[in-house]
């Protein structure tokens, strides 16, 4: 059975990369798998009151993750698609690119934004990595355009 491995990060992009993951699965098949990670927290000298907090904002991030990821295995479920959740704390080009190589899927579906700038900068593009390194064909799904206000004359 062929398998879409689906990065999700809950960020603007989401709806639309399951969107195309569905839309994918139903001219190929197959299950799919419904990938997020947590991803450690970024932490700069300036934060060091807030690392007794880490713990609790990882279990906060846990918790909330389960719940968004049964909320969508519950409507692939309704709508008879065959669909696997999956979360790991780690960082995220990295988890997908071993949760790749764990479930040899036929496509890789991830939006080309998620993250701030700023993360990006820090951490680096998690798209980028995974279109790299990737061993099999990855679409990448761009963050849909909000419509911009006419200019009033």
């Amino acid at each position: 059975m062929k398998t879409i491995l689906v990065p999700v990060d809950f960020s603007n992009a989401t709806q639309a990369v399951l969107d195309a993951a569905v839309a994918l699965r139903g001219s190929v098949g197959g299950k799919i798998v419904v990938l997020h990670v947590i991803p450690p927290p970024v932490l700069t000298s300036g934060y060091g009151a807030m690392l007794d907090n880490v713990s609790e904002i990882m279990a906060a991030n846990e918790k909330s993750t389960k719940v968004r990821l049964l909320a969508i295995k519950a409507d692939f479920k309704k709508r008879r698609i065959p669909t696997k959740t999956v979360f790991a704390f780690g960082m995220p080009a990295s988890v997908i690119l071993e949760e790749a190589k764990a479930t040899e899927p036929a496509y890789i579906i991830l939006g080309s934004h998620g993250h701030t700038a700023v993360y990006d900068l820090l951490v680096g593009s998690t798209t980028h990595v995974v279109l790299k390194n990737a061993t099999c064909p990855v679409v990448v799904v761009p963050l849909a355009k909000t419509p911009k206000a006419k200019k009033a004359r």
